[in-house]
């Protein structure tokens, strides 16, 4: 076992929609099978202004240290093999379930739950190394599975949607990109999207309908929720899979079930965490090779700016304003 004692600064909610306090506190001990990482980078993500507002899958005990993904340094462990072999190393990681976040000068983490960074990847760039490009490749992993002709998919500006964008380009399977506002086509443009539509148009109905059917989209990845979700799947073709992976617009999704049993549509979710324990170690390993390949390239996250922990509270404001700008990275 090897720690390091003293004290940390961390950015901690204490009660439900409450603003950020930052303070010193103890650094945390990691127990077995667990290390200590000195952060150096933490992204700000869509499920992390989730768990702020209370609506992420896994709920809160307050007070607590949020912050889903980062970076950092391995300075200690608590026993266990997998531990004792991530020491010293530079690694991407994400928090555990009941414990600290990375919006934190240390955290502790499961060591099954770090990856070993390339020598040629920066903090920053392994900050984003994990939540969006795994769930990525996964998608990938779940298209080529299944066979599937072509794929939709919803909030298309955001740094996943821009990552589809150029890996399914690479692997030549058609992609529907769906935005909000016109003023988003041109973003995803440069990205190298060829089919973009916008939701909030004149038509958009009927020419989601239309181009779905004529690439024979026959999956809909779907990050919005809402009444968007419902439209989609209704003027999907028959027999399109409909996978919810986020809920940003908050509401509920409403399905005919008509759609279902006379369509032979089908609707299910996605959570990374889950996807990863069905999946298995040969499986995963390759994943996590690919991202590691690709992180600076079709995996590449775009970062609007840099922040100091100090200013936690105004870089959650500033993401929470315009998440298609680019990641913000806290620096601890």
């Amino acid at each position: 076992m090897e720690m390091v004692t003293g004290n940390m600064v961390a950015a901690i909610m204490e009660e439900p929609m409450a603003p950020l306090v930052v303070r010193n506190m103890p650094v945390p001990v990691p127990g077995k099978g667990e290390v200590l990482v000195k952060m150096e980078a933490a992204a700000l993500n869509p499920s992390d202004l989730s768990m702020l507002t209370g609506g992420y899958a896994v709920k809160p005990r307050y007070p607590f240290i949020p912050g889903i993904e980062g970076s950092g340094t391995v300075v200690g462990h608590g026993g266990g093999l997998l531990a004792r072999l991530r020491m010293g190393r530079r690694v991407a990681c994400t928090s555990s379930p009941g414990g600290g976040g990375t919006w934190a000068g240390y955290m502790v983490t499961s060591a099954a739950k770090t990856i070993p960074l390339p020598t040629e990847t920066t903090f920053e760039e392994g900050a984003s190394l994990i939540v969006n490009p795994m769930t990525v490749v996964a998608f990938l992993r779940i298209l080529k599975g299944g066979r599937y002709r072509a794929a939709v998919n919803t909030a298309a500006a955001s740094a996943l949607g821009k990552m589809l964008i150029r890996l399914l380009k690479r692997e030549k399977l058609p992609l529907i990109n769906i935005v909000r506002r016109t003023n988003q086509v041109a973003t995803l443009e440069e990205a190298g999207a060829e089919y973009i539509l916008v939701s909030s148009s004149p038509g958009f109905e009927e020419k989601f309908a239309s181009l779905a059917e004529r690439l024979e989209a026959d999956i809909i990845l779907d990050a919005v929720g809402g009444s968007l979700a419902g439209t989609l799947i209704s003027k999907a073709p028959p027999g399109t899979r409909f996978i919810s992976y986020a809920s940003l617009s908050g509401d509920n999704i409403s399905i005919d079930p008509k759609e279902l049993l006379q369509q032979n549509k089908s609707a299910g979710g996605f959570y990374l965490a889950t996807w990863l324990a069905s999946q298995s170690l040969t499986s995963t390993l390759s994943d996590i090779s690919k991202v590691k390949r690709m992180i600076s390239s079709e995996l590449a996250t775009e970062v609007s700016a840099s922040m100091p922990l100090s200013d936690i509270n105004k870089a959650v404001t500033e993401y929470r304003k315009q998440m298609t700008r680019g990641k913000i990275i806290i620096k601890p």
